[in-house]
């Protein structure tokens, strides 16, 4: 598969949706390119004594509605191209539900997996330091991603704490619960998958209990995901990880294949399934229902045209590539972008920020309430748009809502030079 650059499918995805906007050219342009870019190279003592560098970034790519948002993850293929466009797609996420951010994203060239705990440690600790005169709780809230969490976010917000002599929880979110996280945290990311594909099957006149289920990507989205519909009465049928994936005709039991994938590494091997898969034949099952949970572009136009599913939600950013979902557009399969689906980390993040500014926390009913209201009066927006405008997909109607969004800011606050 030829190397999709992620920053150019972003800026595709938002020409593809000016096209159905009364906005200036000169706004849309302003809205394609990131405000801010920090790159840095971080030195780093190792166990062994030695020093290592390692590139970071954090791009702060559209303030118009609110502090930037976003998270960080740590990645051997991260890249400031790949860490642009997720920047923007936070922009685009954060307004479609309609919560005061904007948008952010950063991330470390690295592989956690390869390192100590205290190298880590170190390492994450280095990069605070970097991102010290760009975050705050008015400015800049990281939040966990792709290999981190709570435990990374406790030591960001320890040494911005201690670097700058306060106390201000709010700098990060995600953290752990003892530290000002909040609960519905960990599940959130899954549960507005779950909530959009519930949402999805009901517009479609379709019962969840009679839906078949494709995970790619067992790790906390697309587990949880996978979990949360199973509970809803779906039947999960196949799983994968980057190591391959298995299939059982009749449910794979999701709680006992996550306990599998923890004590060997691994779905791969788990004794119930009925065969194994690899990534392609999971993306490419017969089953109603793929949720792609993995990194972006995972799917390309060839792989598409052999998608069997009627309905794909994306838990991950950007799990298609543009030609991909051309594909499926003109196949009549339905897309639910992934700035709607995967929006609950986002949306409970600004839930914990909110909670650590009153200083007062809130129940796991309360947020998952919240959740709910906010995921499903998003999704009715969407499809409201799609059925009013002329739009292709509900991806570009999602950016429809967006992008109007954040040009009324951009238009109301006006432009200071």
């Amino acid at each position: 598969m030829a190397e999709i650059n992620p920053f150019k499918s972003l800026q595709e995805q938002i020409d593809d949706a000016a096209a159905y906007l009364d906005t200036g050219d000169d706004v849309i342009e302003r809205l394609k390119y990131p405000e801010r870019v920090l790159e840095a190279t971080l030195s780093v003592d190792m166990d062994d004594g030695s020093v290592e560098q390692f590139q970071a970034y954090r791009v702060q790519f559209n303030g118009d509605r609110g502090p930037y948002k976003g998270g960080i993850r740590y990645h051997p293929n991260v890249t400031q191209a790949e860490v642009t466009a997720l920047s923007g797609w936070m922009v685009y996420k954060c307004a479609v539900v309609d919560i005061p951010y904007g948008g952010a994203k950063g991330g470390i060239a690295f592989d956690p997996r390869e390192y100590s705990e205290s190298e880590v440690e170190r390492i994450t600790r280095a990069f605070a330091a970097e991102l010290r005169p760009f975050i705050g709780e008015d400015r800049d809230i990281p939040a966990p991603d792709v290999n981190t969490g709570q435990r990374e976010m406790n030591w960001i917000k320890d040494t911005y704490e201690t670097l700058e002599r306060t106390t201000e929880p709010g700098v990060v979110t995600g953290k752990a619960p003892s530290s000002g996280g909040s609960a519905g945290r960990v599940e959130a990311t899954g549960r507005s998958t779950m909530l959009t594909a519930r949402e999805a099957f009901d517009y479609l006149g379709r019962d969840i209990e009679d839906v078949t289920v494709a995970v790619q990507g067992y790790g906390n989205a697309g587990s949880i995901t996978a979990a949360l519909l199973e509970a809803e009465g779906a039947t999960v049928v196949a799983v994968s990880d980057s190591k391959g994936g298995i299939y059982a005709a009749d449910g794979l039991d999701t709680s006992a294949v996550k306990t599998h994938k923890r004590e060997t590494g691994s779905v791969v091997g788990y004794p119930d399934a009925d065969r194994e898969l690899t990534n392609e034949e999971l993306l490419t099952a017969d089953v109603d229902l793929l949720v792609p949970a993995a990194l972006e572009n995972a799917v390309d136009a060839g792989i598409a045209r052999e998608v069997r599913a009627d309905v794909v939600v994306e838990a991950a950013n950007g799990p298609l590539t543009p030609n991909a979902d051309d594909v499926l557009t003109d196949r009549d399969v339905y897309v639910f972008p992934d700035i709607l689906a995967n929006a609950g980390g986002v949306t409970v993040s600004y839930f914990e920020w909110v909670q650590n500014r009153q200083r007062f926390a809130w129940t796991e009913d309360r947020v998952n309430d919240e959740l709910e209201r906010i995921v499903t009066e998003a999704f009715d927006r969407l499809v409201d748009t799609y059925e009013s405008t002329d739009v292709p997909n509900f991806r570009t109607a999602a950016y429809v809502v967006a992008i109007e969004r954040v040009a009324d800011a951009f238009d109301d606050h006006g432009n200071w030079p």
